[in-house]
């Protein structure tokens, strides 16, 4: 079988991954990870991470790219990397790679998306360097996974099913670094290609620009001009659709892909429960499992997460990705938060992450339960005193009727 692999930004996303049916789930370590902002994991977190874990699959994103300095830091944490419960890294770095792989010879090295290998010959090489998995570049399509497949098929392959694309080769990018002063190849990516911008002409004559040029202003930054280059109608500054292959898996099955990866470190814990519930759902109608049921109503929730307009990538060739989304996010309801434990009969103690109010209907939705609609609750405050409003962070129980289980998620219609 195929296996499903989810994004994990902190404990409580790996928690929810595993709960929605990730077989895997990969996390990022505070210094060496592509996602710095994403949350990561600090030593605090291996106990309960252990037994979150139980027997499924952990793997650790090292995969930023090392300065001679970083290699030392990597070496000097050794020691603490050796206490987390990993079944695999992901590196790009062949550096890190080698001192990896001599220091834990027993933990098995899958190449990152990161490092463009895209071709059998390439798979190949990796595989003698001691690479048992190779994610490869998103901008390879179905004909040529199935062909590196024959001609290497001793490798695992893993491809991104699902998130956001990267307008970048492979996430390769100098834009944010040049707009925002943060590095995406050192994991601090400002996403500066999903800004909102348009074009202005400039009359007065500023510095580094012809009188009358075209620039680039962004909303934010009103005032503030950038240099474009145009051609053939586009600019340089564009934002990607976001890739969705739900209903492509048994192309994906038939073509030798081994794990399904889902993109998404830095988003919310209702993104990673509802996506990797939805391709558990799919996945398992692939493979034949009896429990799949209905998957296709589980896949019609991934259009009430936040995402952009859905593409299949570079898949089935480059039509449905190169050009630009004309759209912003696009999304029908508001996380509002989870139900943390069952306090009393039909009374539950809340995590909220956002504002919820009593009179105002709400949603429930859990790894096996599509979605509960309940408008006759109640809230109460942490002396269980009857409220109208309770805001992110506060205390609160909500008393119903409806059959919940803890880590149900609660979302309401956005209006």
């Amino acid at each position: 079988m195929m296996e499903l692999l989810s994004p994990a930004g902190n404990l409580e996303k790996l928690r929810y991954a595993y709960a929605y049916g990730a077989d895997a789930a990969y996390i990022g370590l505070e210094e060496f990870s592509l996602r710095t902002r994403a949350g990561n994991f600090g030593t605090e977190d291996i106990p309960s991470m252990k037994a979150v874990k139980g027997t499924r699959k952990l793997y650790a994103a090292i995969n930023s790219y090392f300065q001679e300095d970083d290699l030392e830091t990597l070496q000097s944490r050794f020691s603490l990397i050796e206490a987390y419960p990993f079944d695999a890294f992901i590196v790009s770095d062949l550096g890190a790679a080698a001192l990896l792989k001599e220091r834990f010879p027993h933990i098995p090295l899958h190449l990152s998306t990161q490092a463009n290998c895209i071709n059998s010959a390439a798979v190949k090489s990796y595989g003698h360097k001691g690479f048992s998995r190779i994610i490869l570049g998103r901008e390879t399509p179905l004909t040529t996974i199935h062909r590196i497949k024959d001609a290497v098929p001793s490798m695992e392959i893993e491809t991104f099913v699902h998130g956001a694309m990267c307008m970048a080769y492979s996430g390769r990018c100098f834009l944010s670094s040049f707009l925002a002063g943060r590095s995406a190849n050192q994991g601090d990516c400002a996403h500066t290609c999903r800004w909102n911008y348009k074009v202005v002409q400039r009359m007065e004559k500023p510095a580094g620009y012809p009188q009358g040029e075209l620039a680039l202003e962004e909303s934010e930054r009103p005032g503030v001009y950038y240099p474009i280059a145009e051609g053939d109608g586009y600019t340089t500054i564009l934002s990607s659709k976001d890739l969705c292959m739900i209903d492509h898996l048994s192309e994906l099955k038939a073509a030798g892909v081994d794990s399904l990866k889902i993109e998404g470190r830095m988003k919310s814990l209702y993104y990673v429960a509802t996506v990797t519930r939805a391709y558990r759902k799919a996945l398992d109608a692939v493979e034949g499992v009896a429990s799949s049921g209905d998957w296709k109503d589980y896949r019609d929730e991934l259009y009430q997460v936040s995402h952009r307009e859905f593409s299949t990538g570079f898949f089935f060739g480059s039509q449905s990705v190169e050009l630009p989304t004309e759209q912003g996010y696009l999304r029908d309801y508001l996380f509002v938060g989870t139900i943390v434990r069952r306090f009393d009969e039909n009374l539950y103690l809340l995590n909220l992450k956002n504002q919820i109010r009593a009179h105002t209907p709400i949603e429930y939705i859990g790894p096996k339960t599509l979605a509960i609609q309940d408008e006759d609750f109640e809230l109460l405050d942490a002396d269980f005193n009857p409220i109208e409003k309770q805001d992110h962070g506060k205390t609160a129980y909500l008393k119903t009727k409806q059959p919940l289980e803890d880590g149900f998620i609660i979302r309401r219609l956005l209006s």
